[in-house]
């Protein structure tokens, strides 16, 4: 008899260059659990959330050149998220690869649709009034979503539909995208092979 037990969906990622040294650890079929230290307190907090809305494990340690500004930790971060679901994924042989989830958070809602289609592309419709959140630069949340879905070569579309508190509206969008990954990495066992006519994503 031929044994069903799952390979764990595990991958870690390092990146060093003179500005950043990252490490990321993801496992895609985890429980939510995180452990989280980019030197930037509210990114820590949103993926943190990302981890337990998608019920991922997730690992983050970055040391990064923060007296220059947030944007090099941030982007390589990122990267580096991108790489690891990527890697993580494996060939997306019984993937349900399409996920979408509308999350509200107070007077914010948002919703995200994603395609692991191996193709990159993103639409990101945000738009928030606050410049910064603690010495995390809120512009750069569409930098680091762009840079993930570059790396995890995946269709992102994030908007957020209504909200005025700009902490509110980009939980919203963490949330949301945490919870469309889950359902797009799911694993659906009347999938043979990659669900595309292509026969590859």
């Amino acid at each position: 008899m031929k044994s069903t037990k799952r390979t764990t969906r595990l991958a870690e990622v390092r990146r060093q260059t003179k500005e950043t040294d990252v490490r990321v650890k993801l496992n895609l079929d985890g429980s939510g659990k995180s452990t989280i230290s980019s030197g930037l307190p509210f990114l820590d907090h949103m993926l943190e959330l990302f981890a337990k809305h998608g019920l991922f494990d997730l690992s983050v340690n970055c040391r990064g050149d923060l007296e220059v500004d947030d944007h090099h930790s941030v982007e390589d971060i990122a990267i580096c998220l991108g790489r690891a679901l990527s890697e993580a994924i494996g060939d997306k042989k019984g993937i349900t690869r399409f996920g979408d989830a509308i999350v509200p958070m107070d007077e914010a809602l948002c919703r995200v649709v994603i395609d692991l289609s191996g193709r990159s592309y993103l639409i990101y419709e945000v738009n928030t009034k606050r410049q910064r959140i603690g010495n995390f630069s809120v512009e750069l949340a569409e930098h680091f979503w762009r840079s993930f879905a570059e790396s995890a070569k995946c269709n992102l579309h994030i908007d957020c539909l209504r909200g005025r508190n700009t902490h509110h509206m980009l939980e919203g969008t963490f949330k949301a995208t945490a919870r469309a990954l889950r359902q797009a990495v799911a694993l659906d066992p009347r999938i043979t092979g990659v669900l595309s006519t292509k026969g590859s994503l």
